[in-house]
Formats: C-alpha cells, sequence, structure tokens
C-alpha cells in the first residue's frame, strides 16, 4: 500500500506537520532567491547565497549525522525546528524595517545552514522511529513526497503573494509555519516510537559510514552517480530563476515552474513508496528521465511548454532521490541510519557550493537555456557509466543458485531482464 505507514498516528501527525511547514519554507526560499536577483540583477549572486547556505552541510552534515546517532532525535529536532523559524522571523523583520542587505542575507543564510546541518539527518532520521522496520522504505519515501510536494504550494504562493505582500511578510509566515511540527513532536504519543539503537560514543563514527559505502561496489556505484548528479543537476533556484526571467520575461513563471516540478516530484515520491522494493533499475531509469527531460525543458518554445516539461524533470529527480535514499536505508545497520542520511544529505545538498555558483555563472556568461541544459547532459553521462558498471558487475557475479541472491538481484534472476 503507497500509504501504509500512516496507519501509525504518530506518522500522521508528523508527515502532516511536515507538510505546512516546508510548504512555508519553499515560499521563503523561492522569495529569497526572487530578491537576492532583485538586489544584484545577477544569477551568480543568487549561487553564492545557496553556497552559504548549504556550504555548512558540507562542512558538517556527517560529522552531524553522527551526532544524531548518538542523542535523542526528536528533542534534536525541536531545538533545530525552533531555531529555524527564529532565522526566518529575523529574516522578515530586518526586511519590513528596510535594513536587510546582500551582505547581511549571506549571514542568515550560513546560520540557517549550520542549524539545517544538523536538522536534516535527525529529522530524516527520527522518520523511522515512527513506524514498524518492516514499513521503513515506505515512510522514507512518503517523507520524500511530503519534502518534494510541497513544492506544489510553497512556489505558487510565493508567485502570488509576492507581490501584494513583499518577501518580508512572505519571511513572516514561513516562520509561524514551524507551529505545524512543532506541535506534533511534543504532541505525539512517545510510547508508540520505534527508537533506534544509539550509536556508541567514541569510535570512527564517519569513516565507519564511508567505509560501509566504499566496501559494497553497488553502494558505491550509487553513491558517486548519485553526488555527481547532485551537485549539477538540482540548482533549479538559480537555472529555473534565469529561464523564466531572461528567456520568458516573466518572474511569475518562476515559481509556477517551481510548483511544476513539485507535482512531479510529489508523484514520484509516491510511486516510488508503492515499490515494496526498490531496485538499482529504478534509480537508473528515473536518472535518465530527469537528464531527458531536463534538456528538453531547457529549449521550451514557449512558457506553458516549459511549465508541463518541468513534471517529468520533478518526477524523474524526486524518484531518483528516493531511490538513493531507499537503496542505503534498505542495506543500512540500525545505528549507522543517521550516518549514512547525512551522507546523502551531504551529496545532494552540500555539493550546491559547487553547482550553484557554476550554474549561476553559465547563467549569466553563457545562457540561460545552458544553466540547466548542461547539468543535465551530466546527469545523462554519470547514469550511463553507472549503468554500464553495474551490469557489467551483475552480469559477473549473480550467483547460480536462486537462493543465494540477494534481494535487489531477483528481478535479474527472474529473467526480467531489469538491472538492479
Amino acid at each position: 500500500m503507497m500509504f501504509r505507514s500512516l496507519r501509525h498516528r504518530n506518522a500522521r501527525l508528523f508527515f502532516f506537520g511536515m507538510l505546512v511547514s516546508t510548504i512555508g519554507t519553499w515560499m521563503q526560499m523561492t522569495a529569497m532567491s526572487l530578491l537576492v536577483y532583485e538586489l544584484t540583477g545577477s544569477a551568480t549572486n543568487v549561487g553564492v547565497s545557496l553556497l552559504c547556505q548549504f556550504l555548512p552541510m558540507l562542512l558538517l552534515g556527517v560529522w552531524a549525522g553522527a551526532v544524531a546517532d548518538r542523542h535523542d532525535k526528536r528533542r534534536i529536532a525541536l531545538l533545530t525546528q525552533s531555531l529555524l523559524a527564529a532565522q526566518a522571523a529575523l529574516l522578515g523583520t530586518l526586511y519590513l524595517l528596510d535594513v536587510l542587505t546582500l551582505p547581511i542575507v549571506y549571514v542568515l543564510s550560513v546560520v540557517l545552514g549550520v542549524v539545517a546541518a544538523f536538522d536534516n539527518p535527525a529529522r530524516r532520521g527520527f522518520v523511522f522511529e515512527l513506524v514498524e522496520p518492516s514499513e521503513i522504505t515506505n515512510a522514507l519515501s512518503l517523507n520524500t513526497a511530503v519534502m518534494t510536494g510541497s513544492r506544489i504550494v510553497g512556489p505558487a504562493l510565493a508567485a502570488a503573494l509576492k507581490g501584494p505582500l513583499g518577501a518580508g511578510w512572505l519571511f513572516l509566515i514561513n516562520a509561524a509555519s514551524f507551529t505545524a511540527i512543532l506541535w506534533p513532536l511534543l504532541a505525539m504519543d512517545r510510547t508508540r516510537l520505534f527508537p533506534a539503537a544509539r550509536a556508541s560514543r567514541g569510535g570512527t563514527p564517519v569513516r565507519d559510514a564511508m567505509r560501509f559505502i566504499t566496501r559494497d561496489r553497488r553502494l558505491l556505484v550509487v553513491f558517486v552517480v548519485f553526488t555527481v548528479v547532485a551537485m549539477f543537476a538540482f540548482n533549479y533556484p538559480v537555472s529555473l530563476l534565469k529561464i523564466a526571467i531572461s528567456r520568458f520575461d516573466r518572474e511569475a513563471l518562476f515559481g509556477i515552474m517551481l510548483a511544476a516540478t513539485g507535482l512531479g516530484s510529489m508523484v514520484g515520491s509516491l510511486i516510488t513508496a508503492a515499490r515494496s522494493r526498490i531496485t538499482t533499475w529504478w534509480f537508473f531509469g528515473n536518472g535518465a528521465l530527469l537528464g531527458a527531460s531536463g534538456i528538453a525543458l531547457s529549449w521550451a518554445p514557449n512558457a506553458w511548454t516549459a511549465v508541463v516539461l518541468a513534471v517529468p524533470v520533478g518526477f524523474g529527480g524526486a524518484a531518483f532521490v528516493s531511490a538513493q535514499n531507499a537503496i542505503m536505508q534498505q542495506e543500512s545497520p540500525p545505528d549507522m541510519r543517521g550516518r549514512l542520511l547525512a551522507l546523502g544529505a551531504v551529496a545532494f545538498l552540500g555539493t550546491t557550493p559547487i553547482g550553484a555558483p557554476t550554474t549561476g555563472w553559465i547563467a549569466d556568461h553563457v545562457s540561460a537555456e545552458w544553466s540547466l541544459a548542461y547539468g543535465s547532459i551530466v546527469t545523462l553521462v554519470a547514469v550511463a557509466i553507472g549503468f554500464a558498471l553495474r551490469w557489467r558487475s551483475t552480469r559477473a557475479q549473480v550467483p547460480t543458485d536462486h537462493d543465494q541472491l540477494p534481494p535487489m538481484l531477483v528481478d535479474y534472476a527472474d529473467g526480467g531482464g531489469v538491472v538492479p
């Protein structure tokens, strides 16, 4: 069942709260990109603001995952979500007082990034404590559906409300939206949680997580391909903004295209959640969809065609991300989940300091079209290489005894032509 995790009351409370809160977060992210572009007229500066926001994830992400594995994830999430609300409130207040400048935006983006680096593994790791172990993959995909599906409403609201209200009130609305997740974290029944074993203190927790991935060729291929694609293909706050303004001369189209990618993301995440087993075939197939539809969107002949093409971009991207998360979590021991989630976040968000400024420079100095297309081409190349490596290793390693097969190789052995 696609929504089987929601039979747990705690999961229903949490996912509903996250949906409301992340709608506010996407409103702020969309308004922030538009604000920086209005202040500077430069897509490169939009990329720099994203660098400030996500550099802490690159520097602190895996260590923060080790912290989450050793402590109460619910309490960490309560603290980090409260701090994120305070950051949004300060941002909105400074804007309304007309004292918000570009350097202040950069500083507050760094603050946001530091808090988010600790919030990400704790909040996402807490998802596993909401459901029984057999439902973890479904819960993780539903979490991705909530996070990405909120992009349908958040950017669309930002596009509609920024004109009449201004960016400052959108920031304050986001601050208020955090009550939607703080209340469930306080109100849920802690006796019905399924707490994971905590990692022991000492040792080398970060290096242990890296060794866990590098010792498994299948996981290593998935992780490297995911990292390369995440670095260059998901910089939508830069590339779609530039396409909307430079190619179609419609600022509001930016929010509409983000909403369309959000629609595709929600569908892609839910379909992934409905699958009982996630194979690397699903991972590579959706990576190819992401790359191909991104190229088509780059040179869409008109605005509404661009909106339509944004849907498969979102579908492929969300299913690609959900598949990577599920594959990693299917293989991980409970006391390492926070660290592996953090590694995934470092790959997906922590690489933004490289990809976002690069995308901004291409948007300003090459063209708006190529700011999206270059990442799509990188995606297709990375997926093709990863698929070839996985195919070769599968052909060489499939056992003759069907009972010896690991779960992710069953499709291939059954003769379905599916590369796991």
